[in-house]
Order: structure tokens, then sequence, then C-alpha cells
């Protein structure tokens, strides 16, 4: 699974992204030879015929760097790959989640200071709202391990102490204080439409990842989640010029997901879905890591660079 890269050029280095030479060293530690293209990997699943170190690739969220910078790698090395893309991000108002992510890797000193002056903002009791939350962020540093404790517990603030428009006041005040446009960065951060056609002339596969990308998809109703996945296909099938039910690929936004979802995705013709954790969801009631065809386990690059560095 992989989301961010960077460049000496548009494209600034940040929490978690690679360079070109990271990927190219990534995919020589994993084995050319392990790596299926998205095609094969669809097929061999279906068929149960995959081989205990046959792996795809997978790019979420539509993010322009990945055009820029994987996709040439890919193609020098004939792998083709899945890409999920989350639809709003191809509308005049797009969602702002990767906004809000270059906004505090690139006007802050290091994601820990924008994580304080985050805080100073807040006019929060975080003491009272952190107080019984060492089991879960023990449990989310064991599925996250890339994760840093004052990531973890920012996005615990994010997702359940703050509201969605308390969250957007709050990063919106900081747009200010640093006098950040961020309507000049759309170009540079987000997949258009002639990306993704390019993408899938390469022989790419382009899946579903929600319209707006909700932190926590599985906190929406069963009518919010039908209709975040039924404006993503309509919009995805309609620049790609396929059919509806041509789009049989998905990744969930966050492994964010319930019984909602994954009934929702079978009625779409959804044949594969990919969580984003190597790890079994008590929660969830997972009696094995990849615990069904929308539930298939992936490894996050962060991870794997981990491995390679030992």
């Amino acid at each position: 699974m992989f989301h961010h890269f960077h460049d000496d050029k548009l494209h600034k280095q940040g929490q978690g992204s690679i360079d070109r030479d990271d990927f190219y060293d990534l995919i020589k530690f994993i084995g050319r030879e392990n790596i299926l293209d998205a095609k094969e990997f669809f097929n061999r699943f279906k068929e149960n015929k995959l081989k205990p170190k046959e792996v795809c690739f997978t790019f979420d969220d539509g993010i322009r760097c990945q055009y820029d910078v994987a996709l040439p790698v890919l193609e020098d090395l004939n792998i083709k790959s899945f890409f999920f893309v989350y639809s709003s991000i191809l509308k005049k108002n797009p969602d702002m989640l990767e906004i809000y992510r270059y906004f505090r890797m690139n006007f802050f000193i290091d994601v820990n200071n924008f994580y304080n002056q985050f805080i100073k903002n807040l006019d929060k009791d975080l003491n009272l709202f952190f107080k019984n939350k060492d089991k879960i962020i023990d449990e989310t540093k064991a599925k996250y391990p890339y994760y840093s404790i004052n990531d973890i517990k920012f996005r615990l603030i994010r997702d359940e102490l703050l509201t969605d428009e308390e969250y957007k006041t709050t990063m919106f005040k900081m747009f200010d204080e640093k006098n950040f446009d961020h309507k000049q960065f759309y170009e540079i951060l987000f997949l258009g439409s002639k990306h993704l056609i390019k993408i899938k002339e390469l022989g790419h596969l382009i899946g579903l990842h929600s319209h707006t990308h909700p932190m926590l998809f599985e906190n929406l109703s069963y009518n919010e989640q039908l209709n975040q996945y039924d404006e993503n296909i309509s919009i995805l099938s309609k620049i790609l010029k396929i059919n509806k039910t041509d789009i049989k690929y998905m990744a969930h936004p966050r492994g964010s997901y319930n019984k909602d979802t994954l009934k929702i995705l079978k009625d779409l013709g959804i044949e594969i879905g990919f969580k984003d954790s190597m790890t079994i969801d008590n929660e969830k009631s997972m009696k094995r890591i990849n615990n069904s065809f929308l539930e298939i386990a992936r490894q996050n690059h962060s991870a794997i660079i981990k491995m390679m560095n030992k």
C-alpha cells in the first residue's frame, strides 16, 4: 500500500514519503518476480491460485505525486497496479484531507510543531479526553507501527473529540495564521481526469475509495455509505468511459468499514476489497488476516522500508 512520494522538483518530502530511488530499492527487496500485475493478482485471487510470496501494488487517494514519481518506475519495470481514487478530488471542491496534510508537512518546522500549534488553537480539556485512552493508543500503535504516539493522539483528537466543523474551523484558522491559500495547491496535489485516463490506458486498474474519504466511514449510516460509493462509481466510470459494472476493485478509506459497507460493495458487484493493515480486528469479528474477499490485508510501504533498514 502506497500513498506519498517526493522528488527534487514539485513534490516535497513529507512524513512517510519516499522517492524514486527508495521505490526501486523496495521493489528489489520484495523481488520483481514476486510482484504480479493487478489484473493477474485479481484473477489468481478469484481462482485461489495465489502463492505465498505473490503480491500486488496498490496506490490510495488519487495523489498527483504517484503519477509523477511512482508511475514512471512502474512503467520502467512493467508493473501494472491498482489505483484507488476518492472522487471528490475530481470536482471543484475536493475533500480537504490531502490539503491538510500538505499544510502540516510544509508550513511548520516539523509535524510535531504542527501538533503543538494545533493543540494551542483548541479550547478543549485534553487531559480529560485522554484519560483511559492508553489501551486504544497501544492497540493503534500495534496495528500501525509506523505512526508515532503524537500521530495517534492527533488522530484521536481529530476523529473522536472534534466535530467535522470544529476540525475545519481550527484548520482554517491556522491557514490564516500562515497566509496559506489552499486552492493554489489543488493541481500539484490531486490527479485529474486526464491522469486517470492515462493510467487506465497504460493498463493499470482504477478502483473505488469512496467520494469524500470520510475519516471513520463505519460511523456513517447505511444510506450515507451507499451515497458515497454510488457517487464514487458514477464519477469514475464516466471519466474512464466504462460501465459501472466494469469497476470491480476497491480499498476501504483508512481501513474503516462495517457490515453495511460490505453489503453495499457486494451489491455494487465489487469482487475484491483491500483493508489497510496486516492485523486481525476483533471488533469486526475477524477470524483471519484476509477475512473475506472484501477484507484483503495490505502492508504499508513504510513498514517495508523499516524491514529493509534493519
